[in-house]
């Protein structure tokens, strides 16, 4: 059974910073990409930064400079560490694990979520 469990979120005053964790059981971590995504009320989901098994990682704009990404093999924990955040950034955060395993067919899982409220 696969899990993505997240922690971390909460209410954090802006210009403040959030760790976000998720922890995974029931996959072979390492051979997976790992993405946060986030959703805000009225909104769509939409990606917020990956990390692939090799340790390449990408950004979505609207966080490059104040998000960083990370994974540890070790602990089946991917991480997120969101700095200079803005009430903008305010969303449930998503864990998505993604894996190609032949051509067109991806196992894709997804945590429960976890709130980030950035208000004074």
């Amino acid at each position: 059974q696969v899990q993505l469990v997240e922690s971390g979120g909460g209410l954090v005053q802006p210009g403040g910073s959030l760790r976000v964790s998720c922890a995974a059981s029931g996959i072979t971590f390492s051979r997976y990409t790992m993405n946060w995504y986030r959703q805000a009320p009225g909104n769509q989901r939409e990606l917020v930064a990956g990390i692939t098994s090799g340790g390449g990682t990408n950004y979505a704009d609207f966080v490059k400079g104040r998000f960083t990404i990370s994974r540890d093999n070790a602990k089946n924990t991917v991480y997120m560490q969101m700095n200079s955040l803005k009430p903008e950034d305010t969303a449930v955060y998503y864990c998505n694990a993604q894996r190609t395993i032949v051509a067109n067919t991806t196992l894709d899982y997804w945590g429960q979520g976890t709130q980030v409220t950035v208000s004074s």
